[in-house]
């Protein structure tokens, strides 16, 4: 394995020519990023690199897994660095399976430099919006977790338009009550409005409104005897 220097963004080159893998290395350093070359896809999987942010720079034709099959093999993964294949294989059939298989590029040697920076480039951004993604969705099922089955049905009321009043009848309370359990709600959610309760519902996968002709969500949530109480005194 070929490590830079550079403490910039990971981009992990893989390919089997050494003289094109180390020129690429350090185009890539040069440019500001920290490049590492690997000399087949085995090499690249025994290390951590497939979990690390960043991107990969990938030949098709090596010994061993190709590079459609280490692409086909991060396919399977949660999250994984976008791809850019560089390669010298012209074979459109190969291309195309690349390409639909999710590749985030594709440039044939000899490669412009330009044209390389700026896929790397774009690569690295979409990365980073990724993980920032998959980060928020994580947090927010964390702090989701720590609601109380009450505090919940708030939350779901709040999202599908119910008023204090009315989660007050569907959960068999008051109003007062539904208003302490809305405060520890968005104290838990760290959310401040309807936006953000929103906003945290599709980040759950919370539908926005319940299907026709079923319970309204608390009820559902609750049971719809308990739900078609007329609000027990606090």
């Amino acid at each position: 394995m070929d490590t830079g220097t550079n403490e910039g963004n990971h981009v992990h080159v893989v390919d089997d020519d050494d003289s094109f893998r180390t020129g690429l290395t350090r185009v890539l350093n040069a440019a500001g990023l920290r490049a590492v070359g690997y000399r087949c896809a085995g090499e690249f999987l025994l290390s951590d690199a497939a979990t690390r942010p960043g991107c990969i720079v990938l030949d098709i034709c090596m010994p061993g897994p190709s590079g459609v099959e280490l692409l086909d093999a991060l396919a399977t993964r949660e999250i994984s660095p976008p791809v850019i294949f560089v390669t010298g294989c012209s074979d459109i059939s190969t291309s195309v399976h690349a390409m639909k298989s999710g590749a985030f590029g594709f440039l044939t040697k000899p490669v412009r430099t330009e044209a390389l920076l700026e896929s790397v480039r774009r690569a690295l951004a979409i990365d980073s919006q990724r993980r920032r993604a998959k980060q928020e969705i994580r947090l927010m099922q964390q702090r989701y977790a720590l609601l109380s089955e009450r505090e919940r049905a708030v939350f779901l009321g709040v999202v599908h338009g119910s008023l204090n009043k009315q989660l007050a009848v569907e959960l068999n309370t008051c109003e007062r009550t539904v208003k302490t359990h809305r405060a520890r709600m968005l104290e838990k959610m760290q959310l401040n409005s309807l936006a953000d309760l929103v906003r945290a519902a599709r980040l759950l996968g919370i539908q926005d409104e319940p299907p026709e002709n079923e319970l309204p969500p608390v009820a559902a949530m609750l049971g719809a005897p308990q739900a078609a109480g007329l609000g027990a005194p606090c």
